[in-house]
């Protein structure tokens, strides 16, 4: 399913979510006809993220909207400034206003951690990578949000890539096993994934290079020190990966080794929210 389809069918069960039977609170006391204006106050600096999903979402609810964007997805964003103007029914307003604002706040939040962790990437040849560590219904733009920040997406879910990570191999019996297996699976379903396999030691690392049959490597808990005695062992023939115990204060340790990626599942789960506020204009 493509982008715009997802985007679409979370929309449609978001909204679904909130409204059930109809949004009583607006039927009772606003005319069905009545149109209203209204615009995104930014209450907290940072990374915007969401505005053009907003847009999607007012447009859901009702196509013919007037919407004006005066700052755009990726920009820094100040206490008081102004991200978007909304002219539409006000029905159409207040039912989207609380999906609109989870969303963008939630975007934000993810977008300005994003770009904290990939500014100390500066300079480097490492990427940020995030991970499946999402809210479950909300991966979608959980992840377009890291994109927004500088970072680049990991799979997607099970389904776009093949891992095998420490319960794989302890499961199917060994790292050679494991390997050996996941090829011939793709060989005879003839279905181009890409193989990565997780490693807990430089022993792992060796087993792994003699087998072959993968794209990329991660090390797994692995010490910057033990990371550039892995890189000697592969020597560039696969990507690698660096994962566990890296944050924001010794990230830059580890793209020093030289590592292809640095996957975080904190730039999405230990994201914060940003403040913002949708507020009626009245005329």
């Amino acid at each position: 399913m493509k982008y715009d389809e997802q985007l679409q069918h979370l929309i449609k069960n978001a909204l679904a979510e909130d409204i059930g039977d109809g949004d009583h609170s607006t039927l009772s006391s606003i005319d069905a006809n009545a149109k209203g204006k209204a615009i995104l106050k930014i209450k907290e600096d940072g990374i915007l993220a969401g505005v053009e999903v907003a847009k999607k979402i007012f447009t859901y609810v009702q196509p013919n909207i007037l919407f004006t964007a005066y700052k755009k997805d990726g920009d820094q964003m100040k206490f008081g400034e102004i991200a978007f103007g909304i002219e539409a029914n006000i029905h159409t307003i207040l039912q989207a206003e609380r999906l609109v604002l989870n969303t963008m706040q939630r975007m934000s939040g993810i977008a300005t951690l994003t770009k904290k962790f990939t500014d100390k990437l500066k300079g480097y040849k490492t990427k940020l990578l995030d991970t499946r560590k999402t809210t479950p219904n909300f991966r979608l733009l959980e992840k377009e949000a890291v994109k927004i920040g500088g970072g680049i997406n990991h799979r997607f879910g099970l389904y776009d890539m093949i891992m095998l990570k420490d319960n794989h191999i302890d499961y199917c019996g060994g790292i050679e096993k494991a390997i050996n297996k996941a090829y011939d699976y793709i060989q005879s379903k003839k279905m181009g994934l890409k193989i990565e396999v997780e490693t807990r030691s430089l022993e792992d690392v060796e087993k792994v290079m003699a087998i072959g049959k993968v794209n990329r490597i991660m090390l797994d808990n692995f010490t910057p020190e033990k990371i550039v005695e892995a890189l000697q062992i592969i020597k560039g023939k696969y990507e690698t990966e660096a994962s566990g115990g890296i944050h924001f204060d010794n990230i830059e340790s580890y793209a020093d080794t030289g590592v292809d990626y640095i996957s975080s599942g904190a730039i999405i789960h230990q994201a914060k929210s940003l403040d913002l506020s949708l507020k009626a204009v009245v005329m």
